[in-house]
């Protein structure tokens, strides 16, 4: 007797590999977890909005949850094209409904595919509600399945363009006449992701141009290794900044709900910098006040920030299942976390990828400086700060080992700077005397250990990720 896949939420979603234990039959599985759900919290009459990426077979994953939700007799807003997460997500709050299902595997290679939720709030699910979600899977859910034409025909199945809507929200966030008339020379890399074609509609008609590279679906993700906004995957978006002589250059993931960021010279804007500067145009510019949120793995600029208006600031563990609800138990008025994912308190508790890029390209409009001269200005107010991290992969019966080597280390110092604490919520943090940090942690999603670290002092950085590495030993 076959023994049905266990179906897990990581830190964001389920994913698997296409055709090994994601098949139509899982995602069937999933789905009906998740219309159970809905049904236990008395929302169905609510409906669910279902989106899908540019991955292979995610239109046909999405018509497969629909056709498992509307045989649950929960109404069901198909996106009628790939849709960016954060462009599902918001359609939660335009239509009022239960929450949303999106076929995307994000960052991970094109092999992947995932299974992603988004409750009511229109941020990542809590861990309770997904482990909830996980109890209700049932073991075979083949039969539960109504064609998509009947359920067309019963009402029960709407196609909808989420786009329309969103960019209208985006609209009320950024000061587009500001960024129109600024005159910027733009390029864009959308790695073959669910952002493709969707700058150039936004930043259209006016003295800002945008170049977009990589625009067309394709979902063995050509010449990455995976769809990651990492310097690794972005020498062409370099190239292309040389070439056009262009002012930035933006490169969403695989479904655009993080951004990566290029400077003027096609250099990398590491992600703690961006972190910290969209904090800072949150309160600078837009004058917003009150809490913010980061992970353990964010930088501690954000307190150096938020000290100045005397604003607090909420610790979670990695991962925006952890950041959205503290970001709506808290009202904070920003979010986000290390790998270049931030969220904003009046638009939704969600990673969005157009949100950041467009105030990132309004706080050049408003100040006149070049993207590495905010990262200047940045530094004036309170001091450079430098940062990496290196991902290692290592064999799974290592896992133990490494895992019992971290926890009995207890250094006094690391690459010179004094240990002044250790942090044990996701992974192991040693606080360092410079107000930096060194983290070891495993992936939530990949056979990788990841170490970061950051620091005032930029010659300690790879002797930092070096003294991680040989603490994990491998």
């Amino acid at each position: 007797m076959n023994h049905p896949t266990p179906i897990k939420f990581g830190t964001d979603g389920w994913r698997a590999i296409i055709a090994d234990t994601y098949t139509f039959t899982n995602v069937r599985r999933c789905a009906a977890g998740l219309g159970r759900y809905v049904l236990d919290q008395q929302q169905a009459e609510r409906g669910l909005v279902v989106g899908y990426d540019t991955r292979f077979g995610s239109r046909d994953f999405a018509e497969t949850v629909a056709s498992t939700l509307t045989a649950l007799n929960i109404p069901v807003y198909l996106c009628n094209r790939p849709s960016p997460t954060p462009t599902v997500s918001y359609t939660i709050i335009e239509r009022q409904t239960a929450g949303c299902a999106i076929i995307t595997a994000s960052h991970n290679p094109g092999r992947y595919n995932g299974f992603k939720f988004r409750p009511e709030y229109a941020g990542s699910a809590r861990p309770a509600i997904t482990k909830a979600i996980e109890a209700l899977i049932p073991d075979e859910a083949d039969s539960l399945q109504m064609p998509l034409a009947e359920a067309r025909d019963r009402g029960l199945l709407i196609d909808i363009d989420p786009w329309p809507a969103y960019r209208a929200k985006l609209e009320s966030l950024a000061n587009f006449d500001r960024i129109m008339a600024a005159g910027l020379n733009v390029v864009v890399d959308a790695m073959h992701g669910a952002g493709g074609g969707l700058w150039p509609d936004l930043l259209t008609g006016g003295q800002t141009t945008v170049t977009e590279l990589r625009r067309e679906p394709n979902p063995n993700f050509p010449g990455m290794h995976n769809p990651e906004p990492l310097a690794r995957n972005l020498k062409p978006l370099a190239d292309a900044i040389a070439q056009c002589r262009a002012d930035i250059g933006l490169a969403p993931d695989g479904d655009a709900d993080r951004i990566g960021v290029l400077d003027e010279h096609g250099e990398f804007v590491n992600p703690l910098q961006l972190y910290a500067l969209l904090l800072l145009y949150t309160m600078e510019v837009r004058g917003l006040r009150g809490p913010i949120v980061r992970t353990i793995t964010c930088t501690t600029m954000a307190n150096k920030l938020a000290a100045r208006y005397n604003l607090p600031v909420h610790e979670t563990p990695i991962g925006f299942k952890y950041v959205g609800p503290k970001m709506v138990d808290v009202g904070a008025i920003y979010g986000g976390e290390e790998s270049g994912g931030y969220a904003f308190g009046d638009h939704i508790p969600e990673r969005d990828g157009f949100a950041s890029g467009l105030f990132l390209l309004d706080f050049m409009a408003i100040t006149g400086r070049t993207m590495r001269g905010l990262v200047d200005y940045l530094f004036e107010q309170i001091g450079p700060h430098y940062y990496d991290r290196v991902d290692l992969t290592y064999d799974a019966a290592q896992r133990e080992a490494v895992l019992n080597r971290m926890q009995q280390a207890k250094p006094d110092q690391l690459a010179g700077l004094k240990v002044t604490g250790l942090v044990t919520v996701d992974g192991f943090r040693f606080d360092l005397e410079d107000g930096g940090w060194l983290i070891v942690r495993f992936s939530g999603t990949e056979p990788l250990l990841r170490v970061y670290c950051e620091t005032t002092h930029g010659d300690r950085v790879q002797e930092l990720l070096n003294a991680g590495r040989e603490l994990a030993g491998i």
